[in-house]
């Protein structure tokens, strides 16, 4: 597989997507490439963060691991999404753990010049506040669904979200690294996607969801489905 330029990676980042074009080029110029394998721990809860992430190809799961072993999936990171860029900002040390799911790389942007960036370009600063915001909404939406709604609510929206414009859903190689997203046992999604399937919502296959009906999906994602 050919090796991939950071800097493209860094243009197609959704944090900064609203970001000037020329502000987009200084971080692509200090992006360095980092390669990895599916179970790679990229970095652990409480090391220094090295820099901004930027997925370009692949899966990473970011998620907090409790004095008790168990595991709370914060994000699933795939191409053109970020992860660590709170810890660069606020300059503090890594707050969870990164893992890859699936084998990849991305565009890594070293803490001191993004800091330095951000120093330095008062417009870059408020654009990137600008994206930061509708971060801080999904990670509320987050909390919403693991505090108010059920299993099959949570699944249902989570699919609902994921969707693509033909209906169908890609899942992580392993299920299990969506169940800790929802924080579900595996055997409680397994189950939860058998009913929605029954119900006509889905239909499931070995890798991939496809919706079928979105209308009955969003009911059930709002809790007005006595059904599931």
């Amino acid at each position: 597989m050919p090796r991939v330029d950071p800097a493209r990676i860094v243009d197609g980042c959704r944090l900064f997507a609203r970001l000037q074009p020329a502000a987009r080029a200084r971080l692509a110029g200090m992006a360095r490439l980092s390669e990895f394998s599916a179970g790679d721990t990229l970095f652990r809860q409480g090391d220094p963060c090295p820099g901004v992430y930027i997925v370009g190809r692949g899966l990473v799961r970011v998620f907090k691991l409790a004095p008790s072993g168990k595991e709370q999936v914060l994000h699933m990171a795939g191409p053109g999404s970020t992860f660590a860029e709170a810890a660069v900002i606020g300059g503090f040390n890594c707050p969870a753990f990164a893992q890859a799911v699936e084998s990849g790389c991305a565009a890594v942007i070293p803490a001191s010049g993004f800091q330095e960036f951000l120093r330095s370009d008062h417009q870059g600063c408020i654009d990137l506040l600008a994206s930061l915001a509708g971060w801080l909404h999904h990670v509320v939406d987050l909390l919403e669904d693991l505090t108010l709604r059920d299993a099959a609510g949570r699944l249902a929206r989570h699919l609902i979200q994921h969707a693509g414009t033909d209906g169908q859903v890609q899942l992580p190689s392993m299920r299990k690294h969506l169940a800790g997203q929802l924080n579900l046992t595996p055997e409680t999604l397994s189950r939860t996607l058998r009913r929605l399937d029954a119900d006509g919502c889905i239909s499931t296959e070995r890798d991939a969801i496809r919706v079928l009906d979105q209308q009955r999906l969003s009911a059930v994602a709002e809790g007005l489905y006595p059904g599931l």
